[in-house]
């Protein structure tokens, strides 16, 4: 059992790193070994991740009704316009990954949480985003989401469970690669998100379900509110800053930060 104040602090890094190309699931899995403390445990994680989840869903919600309007109009007969195809453009690239965690989860949990690894996708990904940003913005013209981008993004999103990697910042590497520009890769990254946390949050509930670990449900609960909180300012921040700083400040973030991993394992 984490104390208070460590709970705080995660939810705070959680909802901080959920969002960012910066791995949020690399700061917490590094976060206990740096600073000593035990680990938070399966039903922290998904608390947070449900935290973090209702926060996309309230700062999307409107493009959320829209789309689910205008999807299930399709299904009965209604035009198909861009908004229907976004929804399964979204369930398409949300199999890969999918079928990766369910079919790998017990490998990345146990074996893959290590610091030459973490330290080795956090610099190796990132170093791809800052290619991937600066490819952006001397290309033209700007490339429109289809289903084949949407595929080839989801399977760059199969790589997101390593530890390291970050979900959001492989995703948005995929979308720049692929000729969109920094605001609908974004756009479209958030947006898979949710059907992704939600479907992790699902297998991580099977688990602790089957588990007899003791739960402080206070705790969880003001821990996922935290999360919640600071992943939505996070991400209304990143979409008005984006365009005006770049991801580049990321990259120099990811490589300082695979840097003091390094220098951590070889002390």
């Amino acid at each position: 059992m984490i104390e208070w104040y460590q709970a705080v602090i995660l939810a705070i890094v959680q909802g901080l790193t959920e969002f960012l190309p910066i791995s949020s699931s690399a700061h917490l899995a590094i976060s206990p070994v740096l600073l000593g403390w035990p680990d938070q445990g399966l039903a922290f994680d998904i608390a947070v991740h449900v935290g973090t989840l209702s926060a996309v869903l309230l700062y999307y919600r409107v493009d959320l009704q829209i789309m689910a309007r205008s999807w299930f109009g399709s299904l009965v007969g209604g035009p198909v316009d861009n908004n229907s195809r976004l929804v399964w453009y979204l369930a398409v690239a949300t199999l890969p990954v999918t079928i990766v965690g369910v079919a790998a989860k017990d490998l990345i949990g146990n074996e893959l949480r290590t610091l030459p690894l973490i330290a080795t996708t956090t610099l190796v990904f990132g170093l791809l985003l800052g290619w991937s940003d600066r490819r952006a913005r001397s290309s033209s013209p700007v490339v429109a989401l289809s289903l084949s981008i949407a595929v080839l993004i989801g399977l760059a999103q199969a790589l997101a469970p390593i530890p390291g990697v970050s979900r959001s910042g492989v995703t948005i590497t995929a979308a720049l690669l692929l000729g969109m520009d920094r605001q609908a890769s974004a756009r479209f990254s958030f947006l898979l998100s949710i059907p992704v946390i939600a479907s992790a949050g699902a297998l991580m509930a099977v688990d602790l379900v089957h588990s007899a670990v003791s739960v402080n449900w206070v705790q969880l609960a003001v821990a996922a509110c935290i999360s919640g909180i600071t992943a939505y300012f996070c991400i209304a921040a990143f979409i008005r800053l984006l365009d005006v700083v770049g991801l580049m400040p990321f990259v120099y973030y990811r490589i300082i930060l695979a840097a003091v991993l390094y220098l951590l394992i070889l002390v």
